[in-house]
């Protein structure tokens, strides 16, 4: 009897175990998101005041449009790339997330 009850102990121990380990990740990783979001923030604040700065110190309409053109593309890039920066924290949190979970697979596939 006492050896059910071990077991049972045992096996709860390690489901808390993989949890505060799941947990931990996710914190990690929204931790990551946040800076990536702060950052990215404060970039696209800067740029944008100096695309105002440029685009106020136009001479002539089509200096106008070739700095309008670069700042469109120019932020079509970073947001481009930020997608992707969110995008591989979000696999790495999958990826992380599912690796306390393989011992369970493990354990009870045999």
């Amino acid at each position: 009897m006492a050896t059910g009850f071990d077991d049972v102990q045992k096996v709860f121990k390690d489901n808390l175990d993989t949890a505060i380990k799941s947990a931990d990740v996710i914190a990690k990783s929204f931790q990551a998101l946040a800076t990536e979001a702060t950052d990215y923030s404060k970039k696209s604040v800067e740029d944008s005041s100096k695309y105002f700065e440029k685009l106020l110190g136009a001479k002539s309409v089509d200096v106008a449009i070739g700095v309008q053109s670069d700042f469109f593309k120019k932020s079509y890039e970073d947001a481009m790339a930020q997608f992707t920066r969110v995008g591989e924290i979000y696999t790495d949190l999958a990826k992380e997330i599912s690796k306390p979970y393989e011992t369970f697979a493990v354990k009870f596939g045999k």
